[in-house]
Protein backbone atom coordinates (compact mmCIF):
# COMPACT_ATOMS: atom_id res chain seq x y z
CA UNK A 1 0.00 0.00 0.00
CA UNK A 2 1.39 3.37 -0.99
CA UNK A 3 1.89 6.26 1.43
CA UNK A 4 -0.85 8.18 -0.35
CA UNK A 5 -3.28 5.32 0.15
CA UNK A 6 -2.47 5.18 3.85
CA UNK A 7 -3.01 8.92 4.12
CA UNK A 8 -6.40 8.61 2.43
CA UNK A 9 -7.47 6.16 5.15
CA UNK A 10 -6.84 8.84 7.79
CA UNK A 11 -8.64 11.49 5.75
CA UNK A 12 -11.72 9.32 5.27
CA UNK A 13 -11.92 8.03 8.85
CA UNK A 14 -12.61 10.88 11.29
CA UNK A 15 -12.03 8.69 14.36
CA UNK A 16 -8.55 7.66 13.19
CA UNK A 17 -7.75 11.27 12.28
CA UNK A 18 -8.85 12.45 15.74
CA UNK A 19 -6.70 9.81 17.43
CA UNK A 20 -3.72 10.81 15.29
CA UNK A 21 -4.18 14.49 16.18
CA UNK A 22 -4.38 13.68 19.90
CA UNK A 23 -1.20 11.59 19.69
CA UNK A 24 0.71 14.42 17.97
CA UNK A 25 -0.54 16.99 20.52
CA UNK A 26 0.39 14.67 23.41
CA UNK A 27 3.91 14.17 22.09
CA UNK A 28 4.39 17.91 21.52
CA UNK A 29 3.07 18.72 24.99
CA UNK A 30 5.36 16.19 26.66
CA UNK A 31 8.39 17.55 24.81
CA UNK A 32 7.64 21.03 26.18
CA UNK A 33 6.48 20.11 29.70
CA UNK A 34 8.70 17.21 30.82
CA UNK A 35 11.98 19.24 30.84
CA UNK A 36 10.40 21.71 33.28
CA UNK A 37 10.17 18.99 35.93
CA UNK A 38 13.96 18.78 35.95
CA UNK A 39 14.43 22.51 36.55
CA UNK A 40 14.71 23.82 40.10
CA UNK A 41 13.28 27.15 39.03
CA UNK A 42 12.30 28.82 35.79
CA UNK A 43 13.25 32.20 37.28
CA UNK A 44 16.87 33.24 37.24
CA UNK A 45 17.84 34.60 40.65
CA UNK A 46 19.17 38.15 40.47
CA UNK A 47 21.38 39.78 43.09
CA UNK A 48 19.65 42.53 45.05
CA UNK A 49 16.06 41.28 44.85
CA UNK A 50 14.61 40.86 48.34
CA UNK A 51 11.18 40.41 49.97
CA UNK A 52 9.14 43.51 50.78
CA UNK A 53 9.63 45.16 54.13
CA UNK A 54 6.49 45.21 56.32
CA UNK A 55 5.88 48.88 55.41
CA UNK A 56 6.36 48.23 51.68
CA UNK A 57 4.08 45.18 51.89
CA UNK A 58 1.41 47.30 53.58
CA UNK A 59 1.83 49.88 50.81
CA UNK A 60 1.51 47.20 48.17
CA UNK A 61 -1.75 46.06 49.79
CA UNK A 62 -3.04 49.65 49.53
CA UNK A 63 -1.89 49.79 45.89
CA UNK A 64 -4.01 46.70 45.20
CA UNK A 65 -6.94 47.93 47.30
CA UNK A 66 -7.15 51.22 45.42
CA UNK A 67 -6.97 49.47 42.04
CA UNK A 68 -3.78 51.19 40.89
CA UNK A 69 -3.02 48.19 38.66
CA UNK A 70 -6.06 49.08 36.52
CA UNK A 71 -4.24 52.13 35.11
CA UNK A 72 -0.55 51.42 35.77
CA UNK A 73 1.56 48.48 34.65
CA UNK A 74 4.76 47.25 36.26
CA UNK A 75 6.31 45.49 33.31
CA UNK A 76 8.65 47.11 30.80
CA UNK A 77 8.96 45.07 27.62
CA UNK A 78 12.33 44.69 25.81
CA UNK A 79 11.31 47.10 23.04
CA UNK A 80 13.34 50.17 22.14
CA UNK A 81 10.59 52.73 22.76
CA UNK A 82 9.71 51.23 26.16
CA UNK A 83 13.31 50.99 27.32
CA UNK A 84 14.06 54.57 26.24
CA UNK A 85 10.96 55.88 28.04
CA UNK A 86 10.86 53.83 31.23
CA UNK A 87 14.31 52.28 31.72
CA UNK A 88 15.74 48.77 31.67
CA UNK A 89 13.26 46.08 30.66
CA UNK A 90 11.70 44.11 33.51
CA UNK A 91 13.32 40.92 34.78
CA UNK A 92 11.24 37.94 35.89
CA UNK A 93 13.15 37.86 39.19
CA UNK A 94 11.85 41.31 40.09
CA UNK A 95 8.36 39.83 40.51
CA UNK A 96 9.40 36.59 42.21
CA UNK A 97 8.04 37.73 45.58
CA UNK A 98 4.82 39.25 44.21
CA UNK A 99 1.72 37.34 45.29
CA UNK A 100 -0.04 38.23 43.02
CA UNK A 101 2.19 40.01 40.50
CA UNK A 102 1.34 43.58 39.50
CA UNK A 103 2.30 43.51 35.83
CA UNK A 104 -1.03 45.03 34.81
CA UNK A 105 -2.66 44.90 31.39
CA UNK A 106 -3.39 48.57 30.64
CA UNK A 107 -1.52 51.87 30.73
CA UNK A 108 -3.82 54.79 31.27
CA UNK A 109 -0.92 56.16 33.32
CA UNK A 110 2.82 55.46 32.92
CA UNK A 111 4.53 52.21 33.83
CA UNK A 112 5.77 52.20 37.44
CA UNK A 113 8.41 49.46 37.31
CA UNK A 114 11.23 52.04 37.62
CA UNK A 115 9.43 54.83 39.49
CA UNK A 116 11.51 54.34 42.67
CA UNK A 117 13.69 57.40 43.28
CA UNK A 118 12.41 59.14 40.16
CA UNK A 119 10.37 61.64 42.18
CA UNK A 120 10.67 63.01 45.70
CA UNK A 121 8.37 62.02 48.56
CA UNK A 122 6.88 65.52 48.43
CA UNK A 123 6.04 65.03 44.74
CA UNK A 124 4.19 61.82 45.57
CA UNK A 125 2.29 63.50 48.39
CA UNK A 126 1.19 66.31 46.07
CA UNK A 127 0.33 63.77 43.39
CA UNK A 128 -1.98 61.85 45.74
CA UNK A 129 -3.65 65.01 47.02
CA UNK A 130 -4.07 66.69 43.63
CA UNK A 131 -2.61 64.90 40.59
CA UNK A 132 -3.07 67.89 38.28
CA UNK A 133 -0.91 70.05 40.54
CA UNK A 134 2.18 68.13 39.38
CA UNK A 135 0.92 66.63 36.09
CA UNK A 136 -1.47 69.17 34.51
CA UNK A 137 -2.85 66.71 31.94
CA UNK A 138 -3.45 63.91 34.46
CA UNK A 139 -6.83 62.20 34.62
CA UNK A 140 -5.91 60.32 37.79
CA UNK A 141 -8.37 60.81 40.68
CA UNK A 142 -7.13 62.34 43.92
CA UNK A 143 -6.42 60.21 47.00
CA UNK A 144 -6.28 62.82 49.81
CA UNK A 145 -7.48 60.38 52.47
CA UNK A 146 -4.21 58.42 52.31
CA UNK A 147 -2.37 61.14 54.27
CA UNK A 148 -5.26 61.45 56.74
CA UNK A 149 -5.73 57.76 57.45
CA UNK A 150 -3.55 56.08 60.04
CA UNK A 151 -2.03 52.84 58.80
CA UNK A 152 -3.63 49.83 60.53
CA UNK A 153 -0.67 47.56 61.09
CA UNK A 154 -1.63 45.71 64.28
CA UNK A 155 -1.69 42.43 62.38
CA UNK A 156 1.09 43.08 59.85
CA UNK A 157 2.92 39.94 61.00
CA UNK A 158 -0.03 37.91 59.72
CA UNK A 159 0.50 39.38 56.25
CA UNK A 160 4.12 38.21 56.38
CA UNK A 161 3.02 34.75 57.55
CA UNK A 162 0.66 34.42 54.59
CA UNK A 163 3.38 35.49 52.17
CA UNK A 164 5.81 33.03 53.80
CA UNK A 165 3.24 30.27 53.35
CA UNK A 166 3.11 31.17 49.65
CA UNK A 167 6.88 30.82 49.33
CA UNK A 168 8.31 34.25 50.15
CA UNK A 169 11.43 33.68 52.32
CA UNK A 170 10.35 35.59 55.42
CA UNK A 171 12.18 34.20 58.44
CA UNK A 172 10.65 33.79 61.93
CA UNK A 173 12.81 36.75 62.99
CA UNK A 174 11.35 38.95 60.23
CA UNK A 175 7.81 37.98 61.21
CA UNK A 176 8.44 38.51 64.92
CA UNK A 177 9.89 41.99 64.35
CA UNK A 178 7.39 43.07 61.68
CA UNK A 179 5.79 45.87 63.72
CA UNK A 180 9.12 47.24 64.93
CA UNK A 181 10.56 47.15 61.38
CA UNK A 182 7.49 48.95 60.02
CA UNK A 183 7.80 51.72 62.60
CA UNK A 184 11.55 52.00 62.02
CA UNK A 185 11.15 52.45 58.27
CA UNK A 186 8.47 55.13 58.62
CA UNK A 187 10.54 57.17 61.10
CA UNK A 188 13.41 59.53 60.34
CA UNK A 189 16.63 58.73 62.26
CA UNK A 190 15.13 55.67 63.94
CA UNK A 191 17.57 53.88 66.31
CA UNK A 192 16.38 50.59 64.80
CA UNK A 193 17.19 51.60 61.22
CA UNK A 194 20.48 49.67 61.12
CA UNK A 195 18.77 46.45 62.24
CA UNK A 196 16.07 47.01 59.63
CA UNK A 197 18.66 47.39 56.85
CA UNK A 198 20.41 44.20 57.94
CA UNK A 199 17.17 42.28 57.50
CA UNK A 200 16.14 44.13 54.34
CA UNK A 201 19.15 45.48 52.38
CA UNK A 202 18.75 48.78 50.49
CA UNK A 203 15.78 49.78 52.62
CA UNK A 204 14.86 53.46 52.61
CA UNK A 205 13.86 54.60 56.10
CA UNK A 206 12.37 58.05 56.68
CA UNK A 207 9.14 59.94 57.25
CA UNK A 208 7.54 59.49 53.83
CA UNK A 209 4.29 61.39 54.38
CA UNK A 210 5.81 64.53 55.94
CA UNK A 211 3.98 63.98 59.24
CA UNK A 212 6.32 62.58 61.92
CA UNK A 213 3.49 62.41 64.47
CA UNK A 214 1.90 59.31 62.97
CA UNK A 215 2.26 56.56 60.39
CA UNK A 216 -0.31 56.88 57.63
CA UNK A 217 -1.36 54.96 54.55
CA UNK A 218 0.56 57.57 52.53
CA UNK A 219 3.74 56.49 54.35
CA UNK A 220 3.19 52.90 53.26
CA UNK A 221 2.22 53.59 49.65
CA UNK A 222 5.07 56.04 49.05
CA UNK A 223 7.55 53.60 50.60
CA UNK A 224 6.28 50.92 48.23
CA UNK A 225 6.55 53.17 45.17
CA UNK A 226 9.99 54.47 46.13
CA UNK A 227 11.38 50.93 46.27
CA UNK A 228 10.16 49.86 42.80
CA UNK A 229 13.06 49.17 40.44
CA UNK A 230 15.77 50.17 42.93
CA UNK A 231 17.15 46.81 44.04
CA UNK A 232 18.86 45.49 40.91
CA UNK A 233 22.12 46.94 39.58
CA UNK A 234 21.25 47.14 35.89
CA UNK A 235 24.82 48.08 34.98
CA UNK A 236 25.43 44.32 35.07
CA UNK A 237 23.12 43.87 32.10
CA UNK A 238 23.84 44.89 28.52
CA UNK A 239 20.79 47.02 27.86
CA UNK A 240 21.47 47.79 24.20
CA UNK A 241 22.18 44.20 23.24
CA UNK A 242 18.75 43.13 24.45
CA UNK A 243 16.63 45.84 22.83
CA UNK A 244 14.44 44.53 20.04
Amino acid sequence: MSLWAKHRILEKNSILLLIGVLIVIAIGGLVEIVPLFYLKSTIERVSGVRPYTPLELAGRNIYIREGCYNCHSQMIRPLRDEVERYGHYSLAAESMYDRPFQWGSKRTGPDLARVGGKYSDEWHRDHFNSPKSVVPGSIMPAYPWLARTELPYAHIENDLKVQAHLGVPYTPEMIQNAKADLRAQATTDSPDADTLVKRYPKTQARDFDGNPQRITEADALIAYLQHLGTHVDFKLYDNKANIR
